[in-house]
Formats: structure tokens, C-alpha cells, sequence
């Protein structure tokens, strides 16, 4: 069962709380890998400068802009691969990134997956999936364990200082306590581990 295309259709933010816990399924050249969704951003739209809609439709951003539902899987740094599904209305550039799954099927043991570009890595996840439309058999979301609100952290953005206050917003949701997060929370003054 795959989370159907009215799933992505709402606002950014809503999906990438509702993503955790769902299951990220790569079935392609016969291997299959799934991983559980434990960490997200969310990146609202062209007035969230973070967002890479925020610089308007480029052949690289037109993705972003509709249908939801569909994969926007860009390069960063020239070598890592990030995981995105495009979200809310159509003509709204958002989406939403998978920043960490926690292993579930097919990857190996010492597959590591904190982080949007090892995961892309150990998913197989490239640039020959951008713009895929998520209903698709060898790469959808299917729903999972729901994550009670109780378990759910949220913080800033990771990578995007760039964006000024919009780099502030508590974007960022993960499931407390998971080993797969990308980067645990930066502990405040005086907080002990």
C-alpha cells in the first residue's frame, strides 16, 4: 500500500510530521531496501528562503512546484544526493527532505543512514529518480507505525544559515531517542549529558 497522492497535497510542515514513521520503499535491479522515516525538514514555500523555490522556477526547481507527490532529489557539495517529496498545492514550491531512516529491509548491517546523503546512498537513491512520481512501484512511501506526538522533537534546519531567520524555525522533526537521526540537538549551556 503506498501513502496515496492526497497525502502529499497539504502544507510542508504537516507532511514532514506526518512522514515519521512512515516506510521510504526502493525496489529496483531486484533488490529491494526500505527504510522508516525518523527525520525530516520541512521547506514551506517560495517566501521561505531556505527553500530552493525561494530563487523562483529553474529548470533545477520546477519539481518543487507540482504535482505533490513526486520526488526532488538534488546533488549538494557536488556529491551527495538529498531526498525530497514535493508537497501542498500545485504551484507551490515545497517540499519536504528525508533527512534519516532507521534501517529496515535490504540494507546491509554497516549501511548508514543519518543523514540525506547517506541515506540516499544506501537506498541507491540518485539524480535518475528526481521528478518520479512517488505512486511508482520501484519508489513510493507506504504508511507505517504512526509516531505519537509524545516522541516527536523538532528544531532548526540543519545546513542553511544562509537563509537568516528562516534558518531558526523549528522545520526539523525527529523521533526522540533514534540512533538514525541525522545530528542530535546541540545541548543548551550548562545541560549535562
Amino acid at each position: 500500500m503506498r501513502l496515496p497522492v492526497s497525502f502529499y497535497a497539504r502544507p510542508a510542515l504537516t507532511v514532514a510530521r506526518e512522514l515519521l514513521g512512515t516506510r521510504l520503499i526502493v525496489d529496483e535491479g531486484g533488490w529491494r531496501r526500505v527504510g522508516r522515516i525518523v527525520e525530516t525538514e520541512a521547506y514551506v514555500g517560495e517566501h521561505d528562503l531556505a527553500c530552493h523555490a525561494s530563487k523562483g522556477r529553474t529548470p533545477r526547481t520546477e519539481v518543487l512546484f507540482g504535482p505533490p507527490g513526486r520526488a526532488y532529489v538534488y546533488l549538494i557539495y557536488g556529491m551527495y544526493h538529498c531526498f525530497n517529496v514535493v508537497t501542498d498545492a500545485d504551484g507551490i514550491g515545497a517540499a519536504v527532505l528525508v533527512r534519516g531512516v532507521e534501517p529496515v529491509e535490504g540494507l546491509p548491517e554497516e549501511a548508514r543512514t543519518d543523514g540525506p546523503g547517506r541515506l540516499c546512498r544506501a537506498l541507491g537513491l540518485t539524480l535518475a529518480h528526481n521528478r518520479w512520481d512517488l505512486q511508482d512501484t520501484a519508489l513510493h512511501l507506504a504508511p507505517g507505525t504512526p509516531v505519537p506526538e509524545i516522541q516527536v522533537e523538532r528544531g532548526p534546519r540543519i545546513g542553511v544559515d544562509y537563509a537568516g531567520a528562516w534558518a531558526l524555525e523549528p522545520y526539523r522533526l525527529w523521533i526522540r531517542g533514534s540512533q538514525h537521526v541525522s545530528r542530535p540537538p546541540a545541548r543548551r549551556r550548562g545541560e549535562r549529558a
